[in-house]
């Protein structure tokens, strides 16, 4: 079932139908579906499709010959090219008349076995490129190699592609188009679990619960999902061990930069080098409070909502899944769901306010959402806001969000108002988010102001879906 990627195939039809040369690089993580999408977008289309594999430069060109002979004639055959330079060529020449796309999917395994090959590209899109109707996609799941190899300015291909797609997990919206059979609040947890991959989404069966759904995943270690953070790193990584215990630091508590260190045992300077490699990745992100760029003031946070999960309770239960206990495992995990999902609603929330920005519904025009932490001067305490997002010096927007089964009362209302004081905007908007509804009290409370709006999941997610 192929579900969302319409702004990516627009992108890709756009290019097609230039009837020029065009050489796009497509990238980004490991199952986020960047084979899914170019598959849908050749269908019905005159393509050559060759998937490089984990081999030498002679097996490469074998494949790829075949691929090229199996358009040609519709027949397998065992001919191969003597080199990549004349097999690019014949490709080149066939698509001097008519359109045709070349596809070489995983391409940093072919171009790691034939060192010349992105040197032979270079000279033959120099050479074809005025007089050529081939549409090239490179495509790779090696996020390090295409930015450093294919995108960067010292590359060979620098300069000659015409377009680039970094491909990212699906929305909230994309993920809930996955699934008819989960009920709203399911749906919620399961993208707070797996995210927004294809590929972890495709684990999951929204004919069964949620409960059951982590114990058949996350908690069996037969599943696939058991052991996928650890076996992706080891592919992406050379030592997954140390990267294994910083992840693991930062999903049991630790935020800063020391404390991390700390954890693990290992000076910062090292902590760093590790850390920014985990940012490239997607796995972890960089935070500073909103307006601020204080780098004392940072936060480290798993961004990635299966390893987020994972990391959060596999580890620790790690003995008693192994005995096949996923039971046992279950119940310790349930009593910190609720708060787990705590940070996955907010982004929820915050995908609900850049829908209403891009739908011109929005009475704060931001230019970016985030989370700000600091101290409030009328408490001398520490306090966060979850949500906030400026238009200028003089208008903000701030939001608070409950994931709690409880209806939210005046005092969280009351809270936020306060806490949107600290700062001096002369027109604030305040966004109050909850699972479950309001109590009565805060909705009379909210029909006496005017810049206050009350949020409801379920309402959220027709929006969100709209």
């Amino acid at each position: 079932m192929f579900v969302g990627r319409e702004r990516e195939l627009a992108s890709l039809n756009r290019l097609y139908t230039s009837d020029q040369f065009e050489f796009t690089v497509i990238y980004g993580r490991r199952r986020v579906g960047k084979t899914a999408l170019i598959n849908q977008f050749i269908r019905g289309k005159k393509a050559i499709y060759f998937m490089g594999v984990e081999s030498n430069a002679k097996q490469n060109l074998e494949n790829f010959s075949r691929s090229i002979m199996e358009f040609g004639t519709g027949i397998q055959a065992d001919t191969a090219f003597a080199s990549f330079q004349a097999a690019l060529e014949y490709v080149f020449k066939l698509a001097e008349k008519n359109r045709l796309i070349l596809v070489i999917d995983e391409y940093p395994y072919v171009a790691r076995s034939s060192k010349s090959l992105a040197s032979t590209l270079q000279l033959l899109i120099d050479q074809y490129k005025d007089r050529s109707k081939l549409m090239l996609i490179l495509c790779g799941s090696s996020m390090s190699y295409m930015e450093d190899h294919v995108l960067a300015y010292k590359a060979p291909l620098y300069g000659r592609r015409t377009s680039q797609m970094k491909v990212l997990p699906f929305d909230f919206a994309d993920t809930c188009r996955y699934f008819k059979n989960f009920s709203q609040e399911d749906k919620a947890m399961i993208y707070g679990m797996v995210g927004g991959t294809p590929q972890y989404l495709l684990q999951m069966d929204d004919r069964l619960s949620v409960e059951e759904n982590i114990k058949n995943t996350f908690l069996n270690p037969t599943s696939s999902l058991f052991e996928e953070p650890e076996n992706l790193l080891k592919q992406e990584v050379r030592e997954p061990a140390l990267y294994n215990a910083i992840i693991t630091a930062i999903a049991t508590g630790a935020s800063r930069m020391a404390e991390i260190s700390t954890k693990v045992g290992e000076d910062t300077s090292v902590c760093a080098t590790y850390l920014k490699n985990l940012m490239a990745l997607g796995v972890v992100q960089k935070e500073t409070p909103y307006g601020e760029k204080a780098a004392r003031k940072s936060i480290y946070a798993i961004d990635d909502n299966m390893f987020r999960f994972w990391y959060r309770f596999v580890p620790e239960n790690h003995s008693i899944i192994g005995r096949g206990a996923a039971d046992l495992a279950y119940k310790r995990i349930e009593p910190h769901l609720s708060d787990y999902m705590g940070k996955v609603f907010e982004e929820i929330c915050k995908q609900y306010l850049w829908k209403l920005l891009l739908n011109d519904e929005s009475p704060v025009q931001f230019k970016e959402l985030g989370r700000w932490w600091g101290t409030d001067p009328s408490t001398r305490s520490q306090t966060e806001i979850d949500i906030m997002g400026e238009q200028n010096k003089d208008i903000a927007l701030f939001g608070e969000c409950k994931w709690t089964n409880e209806k939210v009362d005046a005092g969280v209302l009351e809270t936020l108002v306060r806490r949107s004081k600290i700062f001096h905007y002369s027109e604030v908007h305040l966004y109050l988010f909850a699972k479950n509804g309001f109590t009565k009290g805060c909705v009379e409370t909210a029909g006496t102001m005017e810049n206050i709006t009350l949020v409801e999941y379920k309402n959220l997610l027709e929006k969100i879906m709209e």
